[in-house]
């Protein structure tokens, strides 16, 4: 998925990557490197987009990048009418890739936009289905990742560049983060359960070589 992407890989980087099989539902941290293996360093169950019903979207795949050109948000820790926190509690990170298109997962062949979005959820009622597809079409985190993504600056590469010169993006960085030399400014989203196409097999071939 990378090598079929504008994605460079010309440093050492951390990749959050989510697999949206349905029998999988993981997110793992990969090190990527220009040069030698891959790492996958770990990682936990999330939740993707659920089929079968109105409105809710398939979680598409693909190389999403976390730039500057938007700007992320905490949830609020309010509930909605169904007595649930849809961005968990109150200061959760809600990282945003922007609109994307995904397929309706309702009975149909057709597309549509979704904001995608990488956040937590409910921790009482929603957090014990991660490993599930449940979403609306974006990933659903725990807590415990969010956390760490954000104390981490995982995805915040391109961030702490703007954060220098732009308060907004300062403001909205925790102010006691431990930023990795590693942060990247991808999520990859992939799903084993579908054949790769000729050409990314090929990507995948060299890239092992």
């Amino acid at each position: 998925m990378v090598a079929a992407s504008d994605l460079g890989i010309d440093r050492p980087q951390l990749l959050v990557v989510v697999d949206r099989n349905p029998g999988v539902q993981q997110l793992r941290l990969v090190l990527a490197r220009p040069e030698g293996s891959w790492l996958s360093l770990g990682g936990t169950r999330v939740s993707t987009g659920q089929t079968g019903r109105f409105d809710y979207y398939v979680t598409p795949t693909g190389v999403f990048l976390h730039t500057d050109l938007i700007l992320d948000w905490r949830a609020e820790g309010t509930y909605n009418e169904h007595h649930v926190r849809g961005l968990g509690i109150k200061g959760m990170r809600v990282w945003d890739f922007g609109w994307q298109t995904a397929a309706k997962g309702w009975g149909t062949e057709e597309t549509g936009e979704i904001r995608l979005l990488l956040h937590a959820t409910d921790p009482d009622y929603l957090q014990r289905r991660l490993g599930y597809r449940a979403s609306k079409g974006c990933v659903r985190i725990s807590a415990e990742m969010n956390r760490f993504l954000d104390r981490y600056g995982v995805l915040d590469a391109d961030y702490e560049r703007a954060a220098k010169d732009d308060q907004r993006f300062a403001a909205l960085l925790l102010p006691d983060r431990s930023p990795t030399p590693l942060a990247g400014d991808a999520l990859v989203i992939i799903d084993s359960s579908e054949p790769l196409p000729a050409t990314e097999r090929v990507s995948s071939a060299a890239l092992s070589n």
